[in-house]
């Protein structure tokens, strides 16, 4: 068995094991969600970093549910992006021109509390893609797939290779590009099976990880990255902008510091994705122009995200400065 599999199953996923791990007292512990419609799912490893007996950290605000998440909103919805609207099969979306997204499966190492595809109807039934692989076939103006979910790395070895050598095979498909958060988690995934079935592709492969704060890149996660940089693979970063997690010019600053300092490309910094349960999380447009405009007068160019919003029906991401 892979090794990274025991290690996921010492997740938390119980409630008040965390509770009692994180020793919160009486009064934070009025302040969490003990039943919701989206499970808590936090690796030992984060949850390791987190402080103890407290509801201020970074790592606890985006994985331990709290009562925040009842807070109602009309203009935060089920399916905030309208994924649904871009279904080719029940794993493949095609929202923009020459790339198409593969749905690898409904699992990730870690259920973040802002997922605007928390609700989203996984087709559970198979484990196959033969559907979704013959239409990415008949589609020649599909360049680019994206392996997303769920975590495409949630998927087995022998489940992920067979993918990749399906995708190889289409000659007019150029590049293969991973949405991951796994090794954030679990960085023992990148494992040499993994790094093999990379190394047989001659596609040109891309890695986008996505991490929020600098405290989730630990020599750990830094190393098991650099393995894949040793490949030849680029790896860029997509960042969710978080009130009280990393809406603030030092957290950012210190995260695009961490990230070019080992050769990871900072790239996208989403405007939160108006999932419903998810309006605590919410940072105003304003600020997030401020913060940017502030980064930039604080990094080298190459180390300044991009700030976009997922508008559904546009035909890409939609800059906000």
């Amino acid at each position: 068995m892979n090794a990274w599999r025991s290690i996921q199953r010492q997740n938390f996923t119980k409630i008040k094991d965390l509770i009692d791990f994180l020793e919160l007292s009486e009064d934070h512990k009025k302040l969490v969600l003990n039943a919701s419609s989206f499970p808590l799912n936090i690796p030992n490893r984060l949850a390791k970093k987190i402080k103890k007996n407290t509801l201020d950290d970074p790592i606890l605000k985006q994985f331990v549910p709290l009562i925040d998440e009842k807070i109602v909103d009309p203009n935060f919805r089920i399916d905030p992006v309208n994924d649904r609207s871009f279904c080719k099969s029940a794993k493949l979306l095609k929202k923009y021109k020459h790339r198409a997204l593969l749905l690898c499966t409904s699992a990730c190492a870690m259920h973040c509390r802002y997922c605007f595809r928390q609700n989203f109807p996984y087709e559970k039934k198979t484990t196959e893609f033969q559907k979704e692989i013959e239409i990415i076939k008949k589609d020649k103006t599909i360049k680019e797939v994206i392996l997303s979910g769920g975590d495409p790395l949630s998927l087995g070895n022998l489940e992920l290779r067979l993918l990749l050598d399906s995708i190889n095979e289409i000659e007019h498909v150029k590049r293969i590009r991973f949405h991951t958060r796994f090794i954030i988690g679990i960085p023992e995934r990148i494992d040499e099976y993994l790094l093999e079935s990379f190394q047989k592709i001659n596609k040109q492969i891309f890695f986008v990880v996505h991490v929020n704060h600098p405290i989730e890149l630990d020599g750990d996660v830094i190393c098991h990255l650099q393995q894949i940089q040793k490949l030849g693979i680029p790896i860029l970063t997509q960042t969710v902008l978080l009130k009280g997690v990393n809406d603030s010019l030092d957290i950012l600053k210190e995260l695009s510091e961490k990230l070019v300092d080992n050769g990871i490309i900072p790239y996208y910094l989403h405007d939160l994705d108006p999932v419903q349960g998810a309006t605590h999380f919410n940072v105003d447009e304003k600020k997030g122009i401020d913060l940017i405009k502030s980064l930039r007068e604080e990094v080298s160019g190459y180390g300044v995200f991009q700030y976009v919003r997922e508008i559904p029906f546009k035909t890409s991401k939609t800059p906000l400065i």
